[in-house]
């Protein structure tokens, strides 16, 4: 049983290989605008987290593979969280572009 394993923060590089290969899959980018256009994942949708709500115009149907990313994680794992309350059955939280390594 790998106990620490509880703590493992999702790893961008690992969860970006997952969504290149997941067919109909929606990279969304949950920062501010400012900090989207500072640095970017190319293919990816900017969704801010104050904004998550407006997924369904985006990604009408629920059950659409998304990723989310932020910058650290943290924010992105809130947007999984809305996004399951909203009824979103396919949402995964793949971490933070500070350690995204192109």
């Amino acid at each position: 049983m790998k106990f620490f394993s509880f703590f493992k923060r999702p790893d961008i590089n690992e969860g970006l290989e997952k969504f290149k290969t997941t067919s109909g899959a929606v990279l969304i980018d949950v920062r501010t605008k400012e900090e989207y256009a500072e640095r970017k994942i190319d293919g990816s949708i900017n969704l801010p987290l104050q904004e998550i709500e407006k997924i369904t115009s985006v990604v009408p149907d629920k059950s659409t593979p998304i990723f989310l990313h932020c910058r650290s994680g943290k924010r992105s794992g809130k947007a999984q969280k809305i996004l399951s309350c909203m009824g979103y059955t396919n949402a995964a939280n793949i971490g933070g572009i500070i350690s995204y390594k192109p």
